[in-house]
Order: structure tokens, then C-alpha cells, then sequence
């Protein structure tokens, strides 16, 4: 049975259900999901098939508010989380059932025929994608800060954490120190790629720690400049002279497509560190004689250490915090499997207090740690004694 399902219910519109599939297929490729086997897609025909126990989401696409209102009843009462899908200038109130009216929807833009946008929402629910949705913007202050402020503006408007070093870093905080933690935490780094975008050291670093911790980048390359040629399988975006004006301002018409960009990115960039993380995690398991038995639901891995301690390892993308242990903890309590879970991470780049934090927390609840992944090995050994 299916780890994780999508209930589409309600009146999708023509062409729709068969575009979600497409996002949806293309971000469980990345994740090494099989369709339907892994990842399942359910309509108002078999949802009464689903898997009680694997990580479900029902979207409800808006229009006749009487269309399977009994439906969603019955998901209300057996507490499946229901995603009221609306576009945008219809009213909401008559377009869903009184049940979900309470519901925050999602908001399609009448031109959207690819739903981008709605398929990360339909991820974050059942947890394949982090709800915090992280952009990084790296670019040179003498030739585009301008750009970086307004993309910096357009993107936080459209519900993005975008960090801006002028912008989001507190004065008295170490700055460097600051940068690289925010960075690690990020999900895909926008370039400005400008004709001096290497003159600095910094944004060298910038573009060379995104690349070594599998952030994915968009590259959105200036006028008569044809880039690094390193990185010309990256995502671009490339400006001719009539898209930014004297004052360095980016066209208006520029902003949605690279919001766009950067939102399809996003599924691949977590999708490869996260994958990063389970292979790292299984080399060190291996290493030290014990058993990498495969990934169940909500992505964790499944170990036995070599003196038979069992292990539930959740590999999680980005910054650990205590919110993210108390998710665990709770998930590892509904599945059942009698294993003890631990929260892997990179920690690279991330502040040394921060790191601090963590061991802190280790010390202070017994149900759940934290690993590092580079340290994987003898730590695990450590706690199979």
C-alpha cells in the first residue's frame, strides 16, 4: 500500500488533475517514490480505498460547494488535512463546503496550467517538502543591488523567507558567521549573475557553498554577459537591456517567472540533499557492520546497529530546531515501530551556538537526538553500546 496519497475531490477544471500528477511524478522521481505503489493520486471514485495509515492530503478544488461536501464530512472526522484549491477573484466562501470555509486555501493564478505552486503545497502537507520555503539571494552590491532589494520585496510578498544580507542580518551578529547559517537553511540561491559577480571572494563562496551542500541555484544573467561557463546546466534566466531600467530595477513582468523558477527548483533542491544525507547515512552504517534496511514512510531510514539497537533515522533538509525533534518524536509515536528516532543533519555551515543548542537539547530529552552526519559512525557506535 501507498506510503503517501493525494485525494483530488471537488470540480478540477479540465486538464488540471493531469498537470498535478505531472508535478507530483517528476518530485517523487526525485525522491525514488514509485507511482501509484509509493506515492498514490485518489479521486472522489476510490478515496474510500486510501491507506488510513500512510501521510494523506486532500485537495478541493473549488467551484460547486455541494460537490462531495459528504466527502469531506468524512475526511473532517477521520482528521485528513484538507487543502481548498481556489483561484484566484472567485469567491471563496461559495466556492467550498461550510466545512473548510475555516481553511486557508491555496490560490491559483488563472495562467497557472502547470500548478508549480499548488504541488509544493500538496509536498509540504504530506511532508516530502519543509513548510518554510527559503531563498538566497547572492549578488554583487556594486553592480545589482537594486535588483536584490526588489526581488528581495517581490519574493517575501509572495509567502518566500528570502534572505538579503543588507536585510536579515541584526546588528552586532557575527556577519559572516550569520550568512553561512541562513545559507544552509536555504533552499535555492539566486544569482545575479553580473559581469563582476566574481570580483568579490564573498559571493565566490556564496555560489561555492551552494553548490557543495546541493542547493540548487538560479542564475539570472545581466546583458551581453554570458556567465560562468561552470555553470551553464544551472536554471537562468537571461535579461536583455529593455528588462532593467537606469535606476538597475528589474521588469515587473520579469518577477513572477523567476518566483516561478525558483518554486519549481525548490522540490529538486530538497530532493538532492536529501538523498545526499540517506546515502552519507547508509555509508556510515555500513562502515561500521550494521544493517541500512530502506526508507519507510515520511522518509526515514530504518537501521541495526551492530549489537542490535534499532534505529529510526529521519534525514531532514536545513537547520535543525526543536520544533523539527518534537515532529519526529510525534511521528515515530503514530508509527508504531518500536525503534529509536533520531533527527540526522549536515552540519556544515551552521553557527557554532547553534550546534551548542542541539547538543543541549540531546542532553535534556531522552526521547529523541540529534545525529551529524559526518559523525554518523562512531556515534552511532557509541549508542549501541
Amino acid at each position: 500500500m501507498a506510503l503517501y496519497e493525494v485525494l483530488l475531490i471537488g470540480s478540477p477544471k479540465v486538464g488540471q488533475a493531469d498537470a498535478l500528477s505531472k508535478q507530483l511524478r517528476d518530485v517523487a522521481d526525485l525522491f525514488s517514490l514509485a507511482m501509484p505503489s509509493d506515492l498514490a493520486i485518489r479521486t472522489a471514485l476510490d478515496w474510500a480505498d486510501r491507506n488510513p495509515k500512510a501521510a494523506t492530503v486532500a485537495l478541493y478544488f473549488g467551484g460547486d460547494p455541494t460537490v462531495d461536501s459528504d466527502i469531506v464530512d468524512r475526511l473532517e472526522l477521520a482528521k485528513v488535512p484538507i487543502v481548498p484549491v481556489v483561484e484566484k477573484g472567485v469567491s471563496f466562501g461559495a466556492a467550498v463546503p461550510v466545512a473548510i470555509a475555516h481553511t486557508n486555501a491555496c490560490m491559483l493564478d488563472s495562467y497557472d496550467e502547470t500548478l508549480e505552486a499548488l504541488a509544493s503545497v500538496t509536498l509540504e502537507v504530506l511532508g516530502l517538502l519543509h513548510t518554510q520555503r527559503r531563498i538566497f539571494i547572492s549578488y554583487r552590491r556594486t553592480d545589482s543591488r537594486e535588483a536584490a532589494v526588489q526581488l528581495h520585496d517581490e519574493l517575501s510578498s509572495r509567502g518566500f523567507d528570502v534572505f538579503l544580507d543588507t536585510h536579515d542580518i541584526r546588528p552586532a551578529a557575527a556577519f559572516q558567521e550569520m550568512l553561512w547559517h541562513r545559507l544552509s537553511d536555504c533552499d535555492v540561491t539566486v544569482m545575479l549573475d553580473t559581469k563582476d559577480y566574481f570580483g568579490s571572494k564573498w559571493t565566490a563562496q556564496e555560489l561555492g557553498r551552494s553548490q557543495a551542500l546541493g542547493i540548487q541555484i538560479l542564475r539570472v544573467v545581466w546583458p551581453d554577459h554570458k556567465g560562468s561557463r561552470y555553470l551553464s546546466l544551472s536554471d537562468t534566466v537571461a535579461l536583455t537591456a529593455s528588462d532593467i531600467d537606469a535606476a538597475g530595477r528589474l521588469h515587473p513582468a520579469l518577477l513572477p517567472l523567476i518566483a516561478k523558477k525558483a518554486e519549481a527548483l525548490r522540490s529538486r533542491s530538497i530532493a538532492t540533499r536529501h538523498l545526499d544525507l540517506v546515502g552519507r547515512l547508509k555509508s556510515e552504517v555500513t562502515r561500521i557492520g550494521g544493517q541500512f534496511e530502506g526508507i519507510g514512510a515520511h522518509r526515514s531510514a530504518s537501521v541495526t546497529l551492530p549489537r542490535g539497537r534499532k534505529i529510526e533515522a529521519y534525514p531532514m533538509v536545513g537547520v535543525p530546531t526543536a520544533e523539527m525533534l518534537n515532529d519526529i518524536q510525534d511521528k515515530a509515536g503514530k508509527a508504531g515501530h518500536g525503534r529509536f528516532p533520531c533527527l540526522v543533519y549536515n552540519h556544515i555551515g551552521i553557527r557554532p551556538a547553534w550546534i551548542e543548542h542541539l547538543r543541549w537539547l540531546d542532553a535534556q530529552i531522552a526521547s529523541v537526538r540529534t545525529l551529524k552526519v559526518s559523525d554518523a559512525g562512531w556515534e552511532l557506535v557509541e549508542w549501541d553500546q
